[in-house]
């Protein structure tokens, strides 16, 4: 039997996840590209803690590795029937998701899968690549790498994947695909779903609340829960304009979404988003997609966003920070600021 050939690019927690389920499968040969865990994973392997897959996986290996995109045009590999994306999208630093990919990306024949989070994130590449199907995965399991290296997978895979609406042609078939090759035994709960914005919007009402303003404050979830003004000053607010904005945008997202978002982590977890550990480790965050776009839709549609608004700019400052630090933005006036002189 022939394996499908999939390209995964990202391999941080969830991208090692991914491509070991993928492998584990038994359908699928999984190429990862990968930065700075490449000489630990040719020499070693990758060691797996999974709550899926078993506890002391270890050494493994997925089918490649490489340190960059292959270019298939150039021959420098077989063509993919899919690419897998599960790094950060930023699209407020380069290079873009669609500048990474376009070299393995065969016109009108690869499907593009988006592990990622965030609103509108399909709309560059269909734009680049309007004749391949572009996939949606909404991804809510767990999982990190630890200083040592291992991958701790703490939460069960859980996935939601559909077409998006700007897909190139046969983006319905391509998601049952993908699922069929994930999932091929129905062991996890890794599904097909065709609702894609309202999965979208759903994750989006968590991560523009809880998720941003942990990284604004420098708070675990369950301080900001402790605390009422913070509870109900900020995040409560967010999640409502966020439902707003959906609703405006013909998603009606359900009715008891505050309660959901609120209590979506344990109470006495202490848990830490992504968006917070990404700012404290000095890297770049996902304000753009995950605040700015539902900000910039809201706004478009007419919705009063005031709370968003003031999230979206505090943390516009704080990755200036990392901007700067990683020589991305140099403190200095631009030509039409107008605070440099009185």
């Amino acid at each position: 039997m022939t394996k499908s050939r999939v390209l995964l690019i990202g391999a941080g927690g969830i991208g090692t996840v991914c491509a070991y389920a993928l492998e584990k499968g038994g359908l699928v040969e999984v190429t990862v590209v990968m930065r700075s865990m490449y000489n630990r994973a040719v020499e070693q392997g990758i060691d797996i803690d999974s709550v899926d897959f078993g506890r002391n996986i270890k050494s493994w290996r997925p089918t490649a590795i490489l340190q960059a995109v292959p270019n298939v045009a150039a021959g420098e590999s077989e063509p993919f029937e899919f690419i897998v994306v599960t790094t950060k999208n930023l699209p407020d630093a380069p290079p873009t998701v669609a500048d990474i990919i376009a070299p393995a990306v065969v016109p009108g024949k690869t499907a593009i899968v988006l592990g990622q989070n965030g609103l509108n994130i399909d709309k560059p590449l269909a734009d680049r690549f309007p004749g391949n199907p572009l996939i949606s995965s909404v991804i809510f399991t767990g999982a990190a790498v630890m200083p040592s290296g291992t991958v701790v997978h703490s939460d069960p895979d859980v996935q939601r994947i559909g077409p998006f609406a700007k897909s190139g042609p046969g983006g319905e078939d391509a998601a049952r695909r993908f699922v069929a090759l994930y999932n091929p035994r129905g062991e996890l709960d890794v599904t097909l779903s065709l609702d894609t914005d309202y999965i979208r919007w759903r994750k989006l009402a968590y991560n523009a609340s809880f998720n941003a303003v942990a990284a604004v404050l420098q708070m675990d979830t369950s301080r900001m829960r402790m605390l009422d003004h913070v509870a109900a000053g900020l995040i409560i607010p967010a999640i409502n304009e966020i439902k707003a904005a959906a609703m405006a945008a013909g998603v009606a997202l359900q009715d008891d979404l505050v309660h959901a978002v609120m209590f979506q982590d344990s109470a006495l977890g202490f848990f830490r988003p992504s968006m917070l550990q990404d700012y404290e480790k000095g890297n770049l965050m996902e304000i753009e997609t995950i605040v700015g776009e539902p900000l910039r839709k809201g706004r478009r549609l007419g919705v009063p966003m005031p709370t968003l608004e003031v999230i979206y700019n505090m943390l516009q400052g704080l990755q200036s920070k990392v901007k700067e630090n990683k020589g991305l933005w140099k403190a200095d006036y631009a030509p039409d600021n107008s605070y440099r002189d009185a």
